[in-house]
């Protein structure tokens, strides 16, 4: 498997046991832990792509010019 593969593996691990972690202490409930752990990954994922894709379309709205490279140093940057 690809190190790519593996790190999203991981992090999806990761982002499941904060999310559980997280919602178990403020609630106490294992369940109610759980659940959190289910919905706040799948809601996340989803703003997600309409966050890629505001981004996407603003990016094609952009007219390209050769003499700004401002904007070429962000993405550079970021």
């Amino acid at each position: 498997m690809k190190t790519t593969g593996i790190k999203t593996i991981t992090f999806a691990i990761t982002h499941f046991s904060v999310a559980f972690l997280v919602g178990w202490a403020i609630t106490g409930s294992f369940v109610m832990g759980s659940l959190l752990a289910i919905v706040e990954p799948a809601v996340n994922t989803v703003a997600y792509a309409i966050h890629e894709s505001f981004w996407q379309k603003r990016q094609n709205r952009k007219p390209q010019s050769s003499t700004d490279n401002t904007d070429s140093h962000i993405r550079m940057a970021v």
